[in-house]
C-alpha cells in the first residue's frame, strides 16, 4: 500500500482487502453512512470523515497527514496484512467460501469507551434502533463537529444525566447500566486503559465486573475497542453456526478468531 497526500486529500493505492460496506455496515461500528455516491461518512474520536474506494484506492476527504497517522491508519487497521489473514483462515473448509464471497471485512479499531457504550445499548437490539439511539445520544450530549455530524459524549459529559435523562433517547432498560457505567468511567472506578494492556481473559474479567455487561458485550467491546482480535462475541447467529464445529474452533483462527467471526457473522445473517 502506498499513501500520498493531495489537494487536502490521503490517497491510499493498492489497498487490498477491503470492502466499505462490509466493514462499516457489518453491526461493528454504527455511525457510519453510505452516502449517495457510494462513498462513507461518519465521525471518529471528534473528526469527521468521508471515505471512498474505487478498485484498490481508497480516498480519506480531507484528512492531514497527522489525523491519518494519529486516527484512521490504526481504525481502519491499514498496517494489518488481511490478505495474509485470509489465506490463513480458508485453511478451514467450512470458512473457506464464505471469505471468498464476502472478502475485504477488516476490524475496526475504535474508541474504547463508545465502543462499550455502543455494546451495552445494543443487548437485545436490531441494528436501525442502536443506530438510532446512538445518533440522538450524540446529537443531545456530544459536540457539534459539522453539519448534522456529532462527536459521541464523554464519560465525563454522560456522568451527569440520570437514568431519566438516558431513558428519553429510548434505551429503555439499559438506561440504568449507562448510567453506571458512565459514573464509574468518570470516577476512576473503571480504568479503560488499564483493561487494554491486560490478557484477554483478565480484560473479560474486568469488563464482567461491570453493571450490565454480559459475555457478548464484553467480547464484542474487547474485540472491536480495546484490540483484542482473538476475542469472539457468540449471539444467537454465532450459536448456530457454532453447530458446524462441534470439536471446537480450528487451529488457524488461533489469534485472529474475531476476524474469523466477523466472517462468521455476516455469513449466518444473510444465510441462517
Amino acid at each position: 500500500m502506498e499513501i500520498s497526500f493531495k489537494n487536502g486529500d490521503a490517497v491510499l493505492t493498492n489497498v487490498k482487502c477491503f470492502n466499505l460496506p462490509l466493514t462499516l455496515d457489518c453491526g461493528q461500528a454504527f455511525r457510519w453512512e453510505e452516502q449517495r455516491d457510494g462513498s462513507w461518512s461518519g465521525v471518529v474520536k471528534g473528526v469527521f470523515l468521508n471515505i471512498s474506494k474505487n478498485d484498490d484506492t481508497v480516498i480519506l476527504k480531507n484528512t492531514t497527514k497527522e489525523n491519518y497517522e494519529n486516527i484512521w491508519k490504526n481504525y481502519f487497521d491499514f498496517d494489518r496484512d488481511y490478505e495474509a489473514i485470509c489465506q490463513r483462515l480458508k485453511q478451514d473448509s467450512l470458512i473457506a467460501p464464505t471469505v471468498d464471497e464476502y472478502y475485504g471485512i477488516r476490524i475496526l479499531n475504535q474508541d474504547s469507551w463508545e465502543a462499550l457504550c455502543s455494546f451495552v445499548i445494543s443487548q437485545q437490539n436490531n441494528i436501525k434502533r442502536i443506530k438510532g439511539i446512538i445518533d440522538r445520544l450524540c446529537r443531545t450530549y456530544g459536540d457539534r463537529v459539522c453539519d448534522g455530524c456529532y462527536s459521541f459524549p464523554s464519560a465525563e459529559r454522560l456522568s451527569r444525566l440520570s437514568v431519566e435523562d438516558f431513558e428519553a433517547l429510548g434505551t429503555g432498560y439499559r438506561a440504568k447500566y449507562l448510567e453506571r457505567l458512565a459514573k464509574d468511567v468518570a470516577g476512576g472506578k473503571i480504568d479503560l486503559e488499564k483493561i487494554k494492556g491486560l490478557s484477554l481473559e483478565e480484560a473479560r474479567k474486568e469488563l464482567l465486573n461491570i453493571y450490565g455487561v454480559g459475555v457478548k458485550v464484553a467480547n464484542c467491546a474487547l474485540l472491536f475497542g480495546f484490540g483484542f482480535y482473538d476475542a469472539f462475541p457468540v449471539d444467537v447467529w454465532m450459536k448456530r453456526v457454532m453447530e458446524y464445529y462441534p470439536n471446537g474452533l480450528p487451529e488457524c483462527f488461533d489469534g485472529i478468531g474475531g476476524i474469523a467471526q466477523q466472517y462468521l457473522f455476516h455469513w449466518a445473517r444473510n444465510n441462517l
